[in-house]
């Protein structure tokens, strides 16, 4: 049998007849609503998690614009649908803005003769491997691939990009092809990467010499006979001056066109160079580029600030109103709220689709974002005000609303002092998931294009989402990064919202809020 543990004697002391025996004075601090709430919260991890989370978004949203050099209105044409890169995985086969690629010799060439003469590698290290099947697999360089593009230079311009050259000591002007060189396929005529002979009806049939490399086409000139625009700056490395047939030539660099000359520039430097004042040290996307070439990181980054800030915007003032049209018809119930719940019915039967439409036909195409908040203004308020009346008619009733009442109490006193604070622990934690069903809300109606907020500096998560679908079998990444933010705040919010539902309210905790 288990011992039974005894105490010993000299724990005890005897008491005499004129000792006073009382409890003693509690040391312990009173614990308020909020503190004792906040504690009932911390208790719940995935909660903790969830806020954790929302946090970090929160930080994002505010913080990722100011860090990068870009701005939603930022648009590059040459480097649409880049890909995701990292400086920290340059050296790997991961986020290196690369892709692994299967293409044919002719495809493959075009882009491995980029690198051969820019040093700009289009197949990342120049690196490859043939196939069983004679096809060639290798990484495709998407900040690279561009390579080089034909541009119109006023004779300004020309002049301080070729002291730039001199100045840095980066190519970037490169010799020109003359037109009956180029290819005669409209496609095709404007590619500047054609440096190389080709042949064919279309002339985009590479011409390789006996071991195998591109043969270059570019426009040369017998010294004192040139008919190009005079270049004095930077040439690519081996040509000064080159001897053919006993008669010294030169490679052209600028093409006279009416509106001063045509160079044929590699847009990798031009566009360091192009940039060289706004930041930009080079072309890095972090979450790459959109189909339009805008940087995912900076539009996604400026879209949840916009949906946190709206949503935010949009829960205090429903909240207000709520609580306000809520507290009225509780407290005074009877023809008064009989009257004000039919009035809440009839705007809540309203679709938001038809509320949305007509705003939109009355207000016009450029007050798109009023158009969103007075659509989710007019009926977002019901819920609150609800939720406020089954508390008020909760607790009026209780002892101490009726003592206060006994002692004088104004009606308006009683709702705000004595009734409305115990009702607050429901309505913060309605507000709280209110912000996430908006956002949701909000993200859908910009998805599927029924409101427009891509203007100027202003993008929405639901609009890059949209944009990325149509591409996902070719850049999958696009809709990637705005489709995680989305996910991982739907869930942290949900988590969010039971931990503090359950620290306001314990009773109702294991019920659904």
């Amino acid at each position: 049998m288990e011992q039974i543990k005894t105490i010993p004697k000299e724990k005890f002391s005897f008491v005499s007849g004129g000792d006073k025996v009382h409890d003693k004075k509690l040391d312990t601090k009173p614990v308020g609503y909020f503190t004792d709430a906040f504690r009932r919260f911390c208790k719940n991890k995935g909660s903790v998690v969830g806020a954790v989370i929302i946090l970090v978004l929160i930080l994002f949203a505010i913080i990722a614009p100011f860090c990068t050099p870009y701005s939603v209105a930022y648009k590059d044409a040459y480097f649409r649908e880049t890909l995701p890169k990292s400086s920290l995985f340059a050296g790997t086969s991961f986020w290196d803005g690369c892709k692994t690629k299967e293409a044919s010799k002719a495809r493959f060439k075009y882009l491995f003769a980029m690198g051969e003469e820019t040093g700009h590698n289009a197949v990342k290290n120049q690196e490859y491997k043939l196939t069983d099947d004679g096809m060639y697999r290798y990484r495709e360089d998407s900040y690279y691939s561009a390579g080089c593009i034909y541009k119109n230079f006023t004779l300004e311009e020309y002049a301080r990009l070729t002291k730039y050259q001199d100045e840095t000591g980066v190519q970037v002007i490169y010799p020109t092809v003359r037109i009956a060189d180029r290819p005669k396929a409209t496609q095709d005529f404007e590619d500047a990467n054609y440096y190389f002979k080709t042949e064919g009806t279309t002339r985009t049939k590479i011409v390789y010499d006996e071991n195998g490399n591109v043969i270059p086409v570019y426009w040369t000139y017998k010294a004192g006979e040139d008919d190009s625009y005079p270049y004095n700056s930077l040439r690519i490395e081996g040509e000064n001056g080159f001897e053919k047939d006993g008669e010294t030539y030169y490679y052209a660099y600028a093409r006279p066109v009416p509106t001063g000359v045509q160079c044929r520039i590699n847009y990798y430097e031009y566009y360091v160079y192009n940039h060289r004042n706004d930041g930009i040290k080079k072309p890095l996307f972090l979450f790459g580029t959109t189909g339009d070439g805008q940087d995912i990181l900076t539009c996604l980054a400026s879209g949840a600030r916009f949906s946190f800030i709206f949503a935010i915007a949009v829960a205090i003032v429903n909240m207000a109103v709520g609580a306000i049209y809520g507290a009225i018809e509780g407290y005074y119930g009877g023809k008064t709220d009989l009257i004000m719940e039919r009035v809440s019915d009839i705007l809540s039967a309203v679709p938001m689709m038809i509320i949305i439409t007509l705003l939109k036909l009355h207000m016009g195409a450029s007050s798109q974002i009023l158009v969103l908040f007075l659509a989710f203004f007019l009926t977002g308020w019901i819920g609150m005000a609800g939720a406020t009346r089954m508390q008020f008619y909760r607790f009026k009733n209780r002892e101490y609303v009726l003592a206060a009442r006994t002692l004088g109490a104004s009606d308006r006193r009683l709702m705000f002092k004595h009734i409305f604070p115990n009702a607050l622990g429901t309505l913060v934690t309605g507000s709280a998931l209110v912000i996430p069903s908006m956002i949701y809300s909000e993200t859908n109606l910009s998805y599927l294009g029924i409101i427009n907020l891509s203007s100027g500096n202003i993008t929405s998560v639901g609009t890059l989402i949209a944009g990325g679908q149509a591409l996902m079998e070719t850049s999958p990444h696009i809709a990637l990064f705005p489709s995680i933010f989305l996910a991982l705040l739907m869930l942290s919010f949900n988590l969010f919202g039971n931990g503090l539902r359950d620290a306001f309210n314990p009773s109702l905790r294991g019920t659904e809020g």
